[in-house]
């Protein structure tokens, strides 16, 4: 349906652990960052974990060391691997793919979201 296909979300109780993954269309070229974002009911969205085409990664303060991103280049794939969730984790994560086809342009595509939810 969309440019960017994401599953992995679901239940976990505190503690647990999720995978999530992000395809994106081949219709999409010149990729420059991936990344993931989340956002819960009332507030608003926030950045969760970046990576560039060169493979340089950024996290959020909240997440830092328990959440991992990656990337499989060949697959136009990228993966959010997290650990040791907690409660305020919980938010509908939502894929984001840059890219930028020519010079000075910037394109962002978003996934459709995919429900995290952590249990106490």
């Amino acid at each position: 349906q969309g440019q960017l296909v994401e599953s992995g979300g679901g239940l976990v109780q505190a503690g647990g652990s999720l995978k999530l993954s992000c395809a994106a269309s081949k219709s999409i070229f010149s990729i420059t960052a991936m990344g993931w974002y989340r956002q819960a009911p009332g507030k608003q969205r926030e950045l969760v974990a970046t990576i560039t085409r060169g493979g340089s990664t950024n996290y959020a303060d909240s997440v830092k060391g328990r959440f991992t991103i990656s990337r499989d280049g060949a697959k136009n794939t990228v993966y959010l691997q997290m650990n040791s969730l907690k409660p305020e984790d919980t938010a509908v994560y939502y894929c984001n793919v840059r890219s930028s086809p020519w010079l000075g342009h910037e394109h962002d595509a978003w996934g459709q979201g995919t429900q995290v939810t952590v249990s106490s």
